[in-house]
């Protein structure tokens, strides 16, 4: 994206390094227009920041271009405040961050707003709850981790919080019966042991659903569950359907939520992948339909 979007579309970037903090403000000179920034700061996780030793450096450049005015915000992320239940390091964090908020205040570049409250935090910790928040993937009904909701629940905090909204579907685009001791798939890693009927499902790695979930995972078929048998394609799934009757070409399939009395999350499909919730969300093709139920 070139650096006249910000201007353009109005949009307020984050920054962390100088070089992008002096283009911003030759930007604003250039075209006679106030850009709003947010520092991100520095206190713990050493990926993207401002140190602390560096804010100086950082009030001298939003002098010098007076369009930039002052941040609009600063900002940090929490480095383990979902991976435990012992939240020292995160406190450490919170104070470091204040800190520098007093700091830039002396410097002259006092932020509007502060904003440090991730999904976890927000859940966990009134005191991280600033002007402004940013929670993630509580927004789409799912615990950030385990760790979160046990901390939650032993706060006294209420089981009914969070209700996830996400609900993926396809359908069964054939169905077909295979002998026993014949090979599904790529591969050859799922052998049948009887007379095996399949339904062949058009999803695969490609829309986000996991190689890895190859003869682990299930999916939801007439209310049952049906497991995956063989590798999952780029864009095809077999699953086992010989014990489910009445199975039929289009017939609706439940990858993540309800279907009758059973359900399928997106933690457990997770588990079985061997990763967490926030890869497996993040990983959904954008190609694939999104439907606003209500």
């Amino acid at each position: 994206m070139a650096i006249e979007a910000v201007v353009e579309s109005d949009i307020e970037p984050v920054i962390f390094t100088r070089e992008a903090l002096t283009k911003l403000g030759k930007l604003s000179t250039r075209t006679k227009r106030k850009i709003r920034t947010h520092l991100k700061l520095e206190t713990g996780t050493n990926r993207q920041g401002v140190s602390e030793n560096k804010l100086k450096s950082f009030a001298a450049i939003y002098k010098k271009y007076p369009l930039l005015g002052k941040p609009y915000g600063a900002g940090m992320h929490f480095a383990n405040i979902e991976d435990t239940t012992n939240h020292e390091y995160a406190t450490e964090q919170l104070s470091r961050f204040n800190r520098m908020v007093r700091q830039m205040t002396v410097l002259g570049i006092r932020p509007t707003v502060r904003h440090t409250a991730c999904s976890a935090a927000l859940l966990l910790f009134e005191k991280t709850r600033f002007e402004l928040v940013r929670p993630g993937i509580a927004v789409y009904g799912h615990w950030p981790s385990k760790e979160t909701y046990l901390s939650y629940r032993l706060a006294g905090g209420t089981n009914r919080i969070l209700k996830p909204i996400l609900s993926w579907k396809t359908r069964v685009t054939q169905i077909k019966d295979v002998p026993a001791d014949s090979f599904v798939g790529y591969g050859c890693t799922y052998r049948t042991s009887t007379r095996t009927r399949l339904a062949v499902l058009p999803v695969g790695y490609y829309d986000g659903y996991d190689r890895s979930l190859s003869n682990v995972a299930y999916v939801l078929i007439k209310g049952k569950r049906a497991p995956i048998r063989g590798r999952v394609c780029m864009n095809l799934v077999m699953v086992d359907i010989t014990d489910i009757p009445g199975v039929k070409l289009e017939e609706p399939v439940v990858l993540i939520g309800k279907q009758g009395r059973e359900k399928l999350t997106i933690e457990q499909l997770a588990d079985w992948a061997g990763t967490i919730n926030y890869e497996m969300l993040a990983r959904l093709s954008p190609a694939t339909p999104r439907l606003v139920v209500s």
